[in-house]
């Protein structure tokens, strides 16, 4: 065997060896691979999942349990006899993954994404957590704002208190109406930098009533927000 033939060799023993090392480094799930984001997944909020492309996805859903089982959180959350109990009761034997406490701290993190994006004018967050009907009005104020050169600048400090107020369950559609009291410092500013509205310092109490909804046999029965009110 030449020197050259031998030098051809090496290397092509050296380039399967390679082959099989990212093979067995890039080829191989482990298991661990993060799911997709769900605002309203207790999963994953427990991991501490990070948004990737701002929409809401769905899990599968849960169908482990009896029925007196999956009505303790409701019971635990709205007095039985009243007629937040009575909803989300009729809403669990529509959806019997449905969790209070699991949904109200997804709408927590969605509620701040939009609030945010909203600011920002992050079209891309807003269009996978709205609905068209609200986008196309988040949009509009967005594009308004923009042609008159003007910036929001927000912080979003925390909300003091979330709790659900209505809910309902119709034939494919599941809605829930969330009130929400929330702190935020924000201040708008001209196309000259000087600021026109808000205040840069202060933190303002917002209250929002906000209703969630999806629709069940949809391929892509993602929650979104149908419908924006603001109290006084």
């Amino acid at each position: 065997m030449g020197s050259s033939d031998f030098v051809t060799l090496f290397f092509l023993v050296a380039a399967v060896l390679i082959f099989f090392q990212l093979r067995s480094v890039l080829g191989r799930r482990t298991g661990h691979e993060k799911p997709p984001f769900d605002p309203f997944a207790q999963r994953d909020l427990a991991k501490g999942a990070a948004r990737d492309d701002g929409k809401v996805v769905t899990l599968p859903r849960r169908e482990d349990g009896n029925a007196e089982d999956r009505f303790v959180a409701v019971d635990a959350y709205a007095p039985a006899g009243t007629p937040l109990n009575d909803q989300l009761r009729e809403l669990l034997h529509h959806d019997p993954s449905f969790s209070p406490k699991e949904f109200l701290n997804g709408a927590k993190i969605a509620y701040e994404m939009i609030v945010m994006a909203y600011a920002d004018g992050d079209r891309k967050t807003l269009k996978g957590l709205l609905s068209r009907e609200v986008f196309d009005g988040f949009e509009s104020a967005i594009a308004d704002r923009e042609s008159r050169g003007e910036v929001v600048k927000s912080t979003f400090v925390g909300i003091e208190k979330a709790d659900i107020i209505q809910a309902s369950a119709r034939e494919n559609e599941e809605q829930v109406t969330v009130r929400i009291v929330s702190q935020l410092i924000t201040a708008t500013y001209d196309n000259a930098g000087a600021m026109i509205d808000g205040d840069a310092e202060a933190v303002s109490e917002v209250n929002d009533v906000w209703t969630f909804a999806r629709d069940v046999r949809s391929r892509d029965p993602n929650w979104k927000l149908i419908a924006t009110e603001a109290e006084q």
